[in-house]
């Protein structure tokens, strides 16, 4: 086994689904309700295309359902809130019935607040609780696992993992004084924001440093700019791209990878547990439907 996994941090419930990490990775399909997703897939608020999509990545092998209802792309506009509520709650609704665990992508209170109350059972804010005074106050009181991400243009930083392990030890002293359970705390490093292509590259090849951090660690490469980059491909093109990433990723120690190309990703995410956690992966390749 790889000395980046090291000891696995404890599990983490999420709904009616117990985490267990450090025997396998868990994948997170991405469902874009937004219009204006980078990745071309967005749904535009249509639920009857998020349960569809959700019950496709329940039936390719996916362990969690990330929705959220604005683009968290880097000068992406403005959404009110009414209207990611629009965007949002319906499908995290009909998602919540499939049997899966849902998290909320976003960064306001009363989004997150109305969403666990239509069944959501994780929240993923990418301000890492900065961007609504209410997040942290709603999380401690509902009890529910979070994702803090860093999410600073960190391009001037000599050192970008130094930068990400003080920003994120920061919010994870931030949470647990608002009351956050530091065990439900998930971090995420914030891979394709605020950084320079050299610097994703770092990121990845020194994720295991957020170790020490002692959390699960989530990571979102998929199709993103930097891929782009290096392959010359546009954003509909980038799956192999991505599963080299999500592979390096999980021989690093990620703990969670959130992906777009669910059935693909679920497949490189087994084959590198195999390898890299020992354990040969015997579950057939697809869940039923």
């Amino acid at each position: 086994m790889s000395s980046a996994h090291g000891a696995a941090p404890a599990a983490i419930r999420c709904g009616a689904t117990v985490f267990e990490f450090g025997r396998r990775t868990f994948v997170a399909g991405i469902i874009n309700m937004s219009p204006d997703s980078f990745a071309g897939d967005g749904l535009a608020g249509d639920a009857d295309a998020a349960e569809a999509r959700g019950r496709a990545w329940r039936e390719a092998g996916a362990d969690l359902l990330d929705v959220g209802g604005r683009s968290t792309r880097p000068g992406a506009p403005y959404v009110p809130v009414k209207e990611e509520l629009r965007l949002t709650i319906p499908s995290v609704r009909r998602l919540a019935s499939l049997g899966l665990p849902v998290s909320v992508d976003t960064s306001s209170a009363e989004v997150a607040a109305a969403a666990l109350d239509a069944g959501a059972a994780m929240i993923n804010d990418v301000t890492a609780l900065r961007g609504d005074p209410g997040m942290a106050r709603l999380a401690a009181r509902a009890g529910v696992p979070v994702i803090l991400m860093d999410y600073d243009d960190r391009r001037a930083a000599a050192d970008v993992l130094a930068e990400t392990l003080r920003f994120l030890r920061g919010r994870m002293a931030v949470a647990v004084a608002a009351g956050i359970d530091e065990k439900r705390l998930i971090v995420d490093p914030g891979y394709g924001f605020g950084l320079t292509l050299q610097q994703n590259m770092d990121v990845l090849r020194r994720l295991g440093e957020l170790r020490m951090l002692g959390r699960p660690v989530l990571i979102g490469t998929s199709r993103k700019g930097s891929i782009g980059k290096v392959l010359n491909l546009p954003v509909h093109d980038r799956v192999e791209g991505t599963a080299a990433t999500v592979a390096v990723a999980i021989v690093h120690g990620a703990d969670i990878v959130r992906v777009h190309d669910v059935r693909a990703m679920v497949r490189v995410a087994r084959m590198t547990d195999a390898i890299v956690r020992g354990m040969p992966q015997t579950a057939p390749p697809d869940r039923p439907a």
